[in-house]
């Protein structure tokens, strides 16, 4: 019992580093970065007062669980902003050896299921995965919105690059959402 005990609080204490991962994205009021603990918190109240938004086939409480712990790997790779210049492959080696790192910290069963969820949301392939994705992809538009574009200004977004990186995995695991921010999308873009 100890043992086990010991390795549950060896992580919780290693997840609270999340706490000084700073993000790209602000805060809606636009006074500082977010943090990616503060991230994964917002993104789990998205899913919890959005999952109407879900098809019937999803389980919110499984979503919750791996939108809690997706970006727990921003310990050691650091966060790679959805519109900055990233080597792709490079981040997915890093993050994965996080992920080994960071679970493995737990006792067997919980190190094997919470990897299984942190897998699944990366993979996106199952419904819950797919509106985990939608609901991670969607927030940030919303904040950017809502403070005049606000990281969209220091990438130089497109509206291009808002379809493909946020319009896809948002319509494919939340169509309704996609429908709602589209035109908000459109008009944003569409000023001088």
């Amino acid at each position: 019992m100890t043992k086990r005990l010991d390795a549950q609080i060896s992580f919780l204490r290693e997840a609270d580093q999340l706490k000084s991962v700073l993000r790209a994205s602000r805060l809606i009021d636009g006074t500082r970065r977010e943090n990616s603990a503060e991230h994964s918190w917002h993104i789990m109240l998205f899913a919890l007062v959005l999952g109407d938004q879900a098809g019937p086939e999803v389980d919110i409480n499984r979503v919750l669980k791996m939108l809690l712990l997706h970006d727990l790997v921003e310990i050691d790779a650091g966060d790679a902003p959805i519109h900055g210049t990233v080597d792709h492959a490079e981040m997915a080696a890093r993050e994965q050896a996080a992920a080994d790192r960071l679970f493995g910290l737990l006792p067997p069963d919980q190190t094997t299921d919470f990897r299984a969820l942190w897998d699944e949301f990366e993979a996106a392939i199952t419904p819950d995965a797919q509106f985990a994705k939608a609901i991670d992809r969607f927030q940030v538009p919303i904040t950017n919105l809502a403070c005049g574009g606000g990281t969209w200004v220091d990438y130089n977004v497109t509206m291009q690059q808002m379809e493909t990186r946020v319009g896809v995995p948002v319509q494919r695991g939340a169509p309704g959402l996609w429908a709602w921010l589209r035109p908000r999308l459109d008009a944003f873009f569409a000023r001088p």
